[in-house]
């Protein structure tokens, strides 16, 4: 049964800050992943077309395919792991979320939408006038 993760993408103000970090990224490890200290317990469900849903100023985003995942443990003795991910970002209908630490599973009921043609939404947009074009199907 797919499975899905949602983050705080910490520090990013808009989707851009995203995308930089991860060109860093593909730059110096030829790949592009998001290491985590907390082991997912429901891994094979993950990697049956589990994404990571990226929160951007308490709004889901974006999100990208969970491509594998790969347990070690660090310099320190702590294991950890790295969410390897598919570099592509995949809009998504917008959808709110209150600030959490670390990461949360999300069903694939209530993951939200990809946005249509992967339009991406305007991040200066005002809430109110988001908020009727999503109702009128728009976004």
């Amino acid at each position: 049964m797919t499975v899905h993760l949602v983050k705080l993408c910490v520090g990013a103000e808009a989707i851009d800050d995203l995308v930089t970090w991860q060109n860093r990224l593909q730059a110096s490890y030829g790949k592009v992943f998001h290491t985590t200290r907390m082991v997912p317990k429901r891994q094979g469900d993950l990697l049956e077309n589990g994404s990571i849903y990226w929160v951007i100023k308490r709004q889901i985003r974006v999100r990208q395919p969970i491509i594998d995942i790969e347990e070690f443990v660090d310099d320190q003795g702590i294991r950890r792991c790295h969410l390897h991910l598919d570099p592509e970002l995949v809009h998504t209908r917008l959808q709110a979320r209150r600030p959490f630490q670390g990461w949360r599973y999300l069903t694939k009921e209530d993951a939200p939408d990809d946005a249509p043609n992967n339009m991406q939404i305007d991040e200066d947009m005002p809430e109110a006038l988001r908020q009727e074009l999503t109702d009128l199907g728009l976004l």
